[in-house]
């Protein structure tokens, strides 16, 4: 059951609500254990350090600015909010202060999609996912969508294109290893190969957007190091068997061929994602 709290604007620069009279509108106090996540959230990834720190201050200060919900049945759903949600939980709030919107199916989408853009939470495969659920959803062209949300049409474009690359890339923007503008010069080579050499480059020597798109110049004119690039047709044996290495070690795992020998790299995230590798590698080793 909601009840009034005096509360100041909150997310009235966003949703519009009606003026009480006196410049200031009254917020609603709503239980937490009557709130369901958003299912629409576009926003997958929350750094529990960043949540701890905002616990803390919502324990001395309170929440500042309302949830978004609407009601939907017996319960509430959160439309926008997570973040101060799961915050408000880990401080042991009882109750958090809401604006209650009567929204249609779709808009809960939307307004969780706005509400993020402008705090700039979200990753870029994050972002991307979010305009292509909008887009299918809503039935929407990408001209339509941008002049909805405020954005250029083109850099809406150019983000949606993200979810065209190789899995472990988009792993690599999502865990903020490469940025959206390492990923947009990637998309300019059309073979995964190619892409996966260059993202190892960039791991490797630290590249910025600039030195990679250098790079994705030189392998598609057929040059690098003032070599010619022939990249063309990877052995098939060689493909396989780095498929079955990449679903052993649940990583990018790459096989480069020389002239008398090669190498084999896997990759790893952290410290955590070494230990667990190196703990599949020994258990192949027999009698340890």
């Amino acid at each position: 059951m909601l009840k009034k709290s005096g509360l100041g604007k909150g997310l009235g620069a966003l949703i519009p609500e009606p003026d009480s009279g006196g410049g200031r509108s009254h917020g609603l106090l709503c239980p937490v254990d009557q709130i369901r996540l958003n299912p629409d959230q576009p926003r997958k990834r929350f750094d529990e350090a960043a949540l701890a720190g905002l616990a803390e201050t919502v324990r001395e200060k309170g929440i500042l600015q309302p949830l978004l919900v609407r009601k939907v049945g017996s319960y509430y759903e959160l439309i926008a909010g997570e973040r101060r949600l799961r915050a408000a939980s880990m401080a042991g709030l009882k109750e958090v202060p809401v604006v209650l919107r009567e929204s249609v199916e779709d808009d809960g989408l939307e307004l969780a999609m706005i509400e993020n853009l402008q705090r700039e939470d979200l990753n870029p495969i994050e972002e991307a996912r979010g305009y292509r659920e909008m887009l299918q959803r809503l039935n929407l062209t990408q001209e339509e969508l941008a002049r909805r949300l405020g954005r250029d049409r083109s850099s809406l474009a150019n983000s949606v294109r993200l979810l065209h690359l190789p899995r472990e890339i988009q792993d690599d923007l999502i865990r903020g290893d490469l940025s959206s503008g390492h990923g947009r010069a990637l998309l300019a080579l059309d073979q995964e190969v190619l892409q996966f050499q260059v993202r190892s480059l960039i791991k490797e020597k630290g590249l910025s957007v600039r030195e990679t798109e250098k790079i994705v110049l030189n392998y598609k004119e057929g040059k690098k190091s003032g070599r010619t690039v022939q990249p063309d047709t990877p052995d098939p044996d060689m493909k396989r068997l780095e498929d079955e290495l990449r679903r052993r070690f649940g990583a990018p795992v790459t096989i480069r061929q020389g002239r008398k020998g090669g190498k084999i790299q896997i990759p790893y995230a952290s410290s955590e994602d070494l230990d667990r590798i190196l703990s599949l590698m020994i258990s192949e080793i027999p009698g340890i």
